[in-house]
């Protein structure tokens, strides 16, 4: 790099900068001091080492680019004006309703792989990306920014550690050390030693900018890149507001944009050495061979016989293997539950398309993002109720428009003997609440196998819920099964009775009890709980007095039952409850069920109450 170079680098900051507090004084809104701490080190990243298409920001080669701490997101949008991407005048709609220029990124950006800005995941991400890099035999790096502050939250030392045990050298985490966080200075202000110190022990190579505005070091630092099979950690000393005399490092400007006023007067300062970035020559990603990720027309049949007890915990191993064999998208990852969820039968098929997570939920949930971002299908699972645990990282999938499928096994009281830390209670009401998230809940093996080719080819987040119990085979290996169907597996005229999974055959021994008795009620499989088969159970609905009952292995809230009444009770359908009420205890399945009220028992005595 010559020094023309490194003085041209130094002026593109500037004029980052110059964008950054433009941009939010225009809005009356944002994070202009968090963006002058880091416009150097992106000023160096982008005009000066990392190579991309600016043109094409999806091209698969490109060095990828996260911004964790997302509130400085004008920061971003600067530096992809300045490579002649996003028009220079829409940075003064920054923030508004009619401009994709928001608070922090999403992926409605081009060049926003994920939304940032909920503290502490991109890092996880990116550990997806690299190990998908990879995988695909890609030369592209994944750098990924982030700020002092968040490096508090678990999930980046979650990150950090499986980075290090993969040896990813092609990851590089930089750190934005400006010493002040929100409401006051972060944990460990500007001693840098001890960051150094943790991702060091981590397995780390780690890399001190003792001055983060001092361009010639920023880019000796980064000519350092996969020098080993470690991946590098970059921290970088950096002041608040850096450039500017009455910002730098100055406390309580956090989420403040400047005044007109101010803003004239700190460009003042800032415009007699601005460069533009435009026209700059960038470097150019290697044209290696595109990975090979294209989706079947079809895939293998199935062969189960009616009546068969299986797992649908086993059938899905079975399923991701036989789905895997014919798509070559498909991956899977862990948190050390594979011998529990059956996804080790993926692992023993495709080791090289399989990732142990091991127990860090959080990180599970990044890392399968981060591989949906690069082209993959990836099916992250472990016990249904671990998920709970990495309810953000599910929620930001959601904002990210994520391609990404969960399968949560060991699901409600029917676990039986591991007792309530075990029992997943509350997932289907979390994943229900996910802004474009699909709830699969299958009764059997034929249900599970079908419901895993529909999540394989549709784009989007679904939700699997497998249970431990074996349970008989219903289905005929034709059956379909669309997303946002339904079954109906008796036909009465008393009531409708709506369930899923174990307690599906709760209800069909209670209609064989009760016809009986003389007795019908009709009896419907809901295995799609989101989007729900509104039409199929309300047409039952209307031939049995406008009377349903639910039936689930969930607590009441947020479950199965406030699904079908949100649908149907402004239809004049009156929806009775059956649930998980109260705090369960160890005990056999059985036993469980019948103290909690959700077996065959428990749904005859409702259905004659009504």
């Amino acid at each position: 790099m010559i020094e023309t170079d490194i003085e041209l680098l130094k002026g593109i900051a500037n004029q980052l900068r110059i964008h950054s507090i433009t941009a939010t004084t225009a809005a009356g809104s944002g994070h202009p001091t968090s963006c002058c701490s880091a416009a150097d080190v992106v000023a160096a990243l982008f005009f000066g080492h990392m190579k991309y298409d600016a043109k094409n920001p999806h091209f698969y080669n490109n060095d990828r680019f996260i911004l964790s701490k997302g509130h400085a997101a004008p920061l971003l949008y600067a530096a992809w004006a300045e490579n002649g991407f996003v028009p220079v005048s829409e940075l003064a709609n920054l923030r508004k309703f009619s401009s994709d220029l928001e608070g922090h990124p999403t992926p409605r950006l081009a060049f926003a792989d994920v939304a940032t800005g909920s503290l502490g995941q991109g890092l996880g991400v990116g550990v997806g990306m690299a190990l998908a890099a990879k995988q695909d035999k890609l030369d592209y790096n994944t750098y990924v920014l982030l700020g002092d502050g968040e490096i508090a939250e678990g999930s980046v030392w979650e990150a950090a550690n499986l980075a290090g045990f993969y040896k990813l050298s092609n990851l590089i985490a930089i750190v934005d050390a400006n010493r002040l966080g929100q409401s006051q200075a972060t944990m460990f202000g500007h001693d840098i030693n001890i960051y150094v110190k943790r991702f060091e022990s981590f397995g780390w190579r780690v890399e001190t900018l003792d001055d983060g505005h001092d361009m010639e070091e920023i880019l000796e630092v980064l000519s350092g890149v996969g020098l080993d099979e470690r991946p590098l950690a970059i921290i970088a000393k950096t002041y608040k507001g850096a450039g500017v005399s009455f910002l730098q490092d100055k406390d309580g400007w956090h989420g403040k944009p400047l005044n007109a006023e101010e803003a004239a007067k700190a460009i003042a300062e800032l415009q007699p050495s601005a460069k533009s970035g435009l026209g700059v020559a960038i470097p150019a990603p290697t044209a290696l061979p595109a990975p090979n990720l294209a989706a079947p027309a079809s895939y293998p049949a199935i062969s189960y016989k009616l009546g068969d007890t299986i797992a649908t915990r086993e059938a899905y191993g079975a399923a991701l293997v036989r789905v895997g064999e014919a798509n070559p998208a498909v991956v899977a990852m862990d948190g050390d539950t594979k011998n529990s969820t059956y996804s080790e039968k993926f692992y023993k098929a495709f080791p090289n398309r399989f990732t142990e997570c091991f127990i860090a939920e959080q990180n599970l949930v990044a890392v399968a993002v981060g591989f949906g971002t690069r082209g993959h299908v990836p099916f992250a699972s472990t016990f249904a109720t671990f998920f709970t645990r990495a309810a953000d990282q599910i929620r930001v999938a959601g904002i990210s428009s994520a391609n990404l499928k969960l399968v949560g096994s060991h699901v409600g009281i029917s676990i039986g003997e591991d007792g309530p830390s075990q029992m997943a209670l509350e997932d289907i009401a979390v994943f229900r609440a996910i802004q474009g998230s699909s709830v699969l809940y299958p009764a059997d093996a034929v249900a599970t196998e079908k419901l895993l080719e529909e999540m394989a080819k549709t784009r989007g987040i679904q939700f699997l819920r497998t249970s431990r119990p074996k349970t008989p085979v219903i289905y005929g290996n034709d059956e379909k099964f669309p997303i946002g169907g339904a079954k109906v597996l008796r036909e009465g005229t008393k009531v409708t009775i709506v369930s899923a999974g174990v307690t599906l055959f709760e209800a069909l021994k209670a209609a064989d009890t009760l016809k009986a008795e003389g007795v019908t009620v009709t009896v419907i499989d809901a295995y799609s709980v989101k989007p729900l088969a509104k039409d199929v159970i309300l047409a039952a609905a209307k031939k049995t007095g406008n009377t349903v009952i639910t039936v689930e292995d969930h607590y009441p809230e947020g479950g199965l039952g406030d699904a079908v009444a949100g649908e149907l009770s402004s239809e004049g359908v009156k929806v009775h409850k059956l649930a998980v009420n109260g705090l369960p205890r160890s005990g056999h399945a059985a036993e469980l069920m019948a103290a909690f009220g959700i077996d065959a028992a428990a749904i005859v005595k409702k259905v004659k109450s009504l």
